[in-house]
């Protein structure tokens, strides 16, 4: 039994069940009369999900759908049913209070990013001289430091500073090498600007030296796996954590990536990767997740991730997107330059916010700002 939430038209919401018996659907089916429910908005309806076009991995076998507080009302009438899955009723109404939560604040050593009020923008510093889309331009130090203050002065809430590429095909570099490139900008920066500094690494001896530094973010491509301590460093700091999925490593990950359901596997990914987090001591209230766009994925898992990823709104942490400049984008409009794919970011940048991205990783800091503020906007208008 797995419900699994999606969104289903403006001011609806949908609740895919897997695994009712015959018994326990048409038990709910008959909890669903006319005009029945709390709330205003749509009214409640039932239908097999496997009617729906749907890209589920299991074919559920009901579809709930309506207004959210019609759902919830629902819901507390299940619980007061015998003969459902223990905790069904629990566990869908709190994937509905995660969908609809949008109150989130992250805490960076006294530095506050108030998510809920406007979408943030993470600004991305390669200290590499082989990053996919802006190698060795950033790989010197003045250099560096002058392209995070341009970037903080443009709107970035937060520089994003990594000194290892993690590119499709690219070859890890050593711990001191790694260390060498960022620290001293961490140093510098920490201390000049007054937007969070996040450490891009999956290494845990870097984190935790990039946070001894002045880094209070850390953004590990692996989801907290590739070190197996890494979990225990942010808890020591305090730091908050970006959890993001990839299938495979860098050097591998674009070799034919396959899944079942591609939302589907990442989210149990994700999920996992907050209770690891948890378990180790990090404060839940600290954690974000990424779905890792082309991390392990080809042209059409992007597209599916990118137009469903309010599904990722269910696990309760704020979404970062990282879209940036990437090959999908030069895929569908025919541009191998990177840095020509500036547009094609801004339309990314865009819908995913509208489909609940909280910050968004960005090379072009200046215009993508103004298609936050802009995107942002328009949605707050009633």
């Amino acid at each position: 039994m797995g419900p699994v939430l999606r969104i289903s038209g403006r001011g609806a919401l949908s609740i895919a069940l897997h695994g009712l018996t015959s018994g326990q659907a048409t038990a709910i089916r008959g909890l669903i009369t006319p005009d029945k429910g709390a709330g205003p908005g749509p009214a409640l309806s039932c239908s097999p999900a496997a009617q729906q076009n749907t890209s589920l991995s299991s074919s559920p076998e009901l579809l709930l759908s309506g207004a959210p507080g019609r759902l919830k009302d629902l819901t507390r009438r299940m619980a007061s049913q015998r003969g459902f899955p223990a905790g069904l009723a629990d566990t869908i109404e709190s994937l509905l209070d995660n969908y609809l939560r949008s109150d989130y604040k992250i805490e960076c050593r006294g530095k506050a990013l108030d998510l809920g009020s406007r979408t943030h923008v993470m600004g991305i510093l390669n200290a590499t001289p082989d990053s996919f889309s802006d190698g060795g331009r950033f790989a010197a130090a003045d250099r560096a430091l002058a392209h995070a203050r341009e970037m903080a002065a443009a709107g970035a809430d937060i520089i994003d500073i990594g000194g290892e590429s993690t590119r499709p095909g690219a070859a890890p570099v050593t711990e001191e090498e790694e260390l060498r490139r960022i620290i001293p900008l961490i140093e510098r920066l920490s201390a000049e600007l007054t937007v969070p500094i996040s450490v891009d690494t999956y290494k845990s001896s870097v984190a935790r030296k990039a946070l001894e530094a002045g880094a209070s973010i850390i953004n590990d491509i692996s989801g907290l796996r590739f070190s197996p301590d890494m979990a225990k460093v942010a808890a020591d700091f305090g730091a908050a954590v970006v959890i993001m999925h990839i299938k495979g490593t860098p050097r591998d990950m674009q070799q034919n990536p396959v899944y079942t359901d591609v939302v589907g596997e990442v989210t149990a990914y994700l999920e996992e990767g907050i209770e690891l987090a948890v378990r180790a001591g990090v404060d839940r209230e600290k954690i974000m997740v990424d779905p890792g766009i082309g991390f392990g994925k080809n042209l059409e898992h992007n597209l599916t991730i990118l137009n469903r990823l309010d599904e990722f709104k269910s696990l309760g942490r704020p979404i970062v997107l990282g879209t940036s400049r990437k090959k999908f984008i030069g895929t569908i409009l025919d541009i191998p330059a990177p840095e020509q794919r500036v547009d094609g970011t801004a339309a990314t940048v865009a819908l995913g916010i509208e489909r609940g991205a909280a910050i968004v990783r960005v090379h072009d800091v200046a215009r993508m700002a103004q298609v936050a503020r802009m995107t942002d906007a328009i949605l707050k208008t009633k």
